[in-house]
């Protein structure tokens, strides 16, 4: 959209911005059974090189499909802890990080 502008800015000027003032990403997809379900969320790292880097922190896994077709699945974490889970303890939240623990990790 900064493009259609008209504004002369160079694209990685954009990307640069984009990647500064959105940290996460949250995925909305639509599921073979017509529902709507978050599908992934993402943390946005940063740039490397000219291109925005993202790390999977959750995705929506499909477990299988039950009766009437309705697909069945639950959000799982990537095992990855974000960068801003940092900046929330210095702020005081507290964030356990075993929320990004993957399942076969916390046995």
């Amino acid at each position: 959209m900064v493009m259609m502008s008209g504004m002369d800015l160079p694209s990685r000027a954009i990307r640069e911005q984009v990647a500064s003032a959105i940290h996460i990403i949250i995925q909305v997809g639509r599921l073979t059974d017509g529902s709507r379900k978050v599908v992934s969320v993402s943390e946005v790292q940063g740039m490397e090189g000219n291109v925005i880097v993202l790390q999977d922190l959750f995705a929506f896994q499909q477990k299988g499909v039950g009766e009437g077709g309705k697909v069945l699945g639950m959000m799982q974490a990537t095992g990855m802890v974000p960068k801003f889970a940092e900046r929330f303890s210095a702020s005081g939240v507290h964030l356990p990080t075993e929320i990004f623990k993957r399942a076969a990790d916390l046995r």
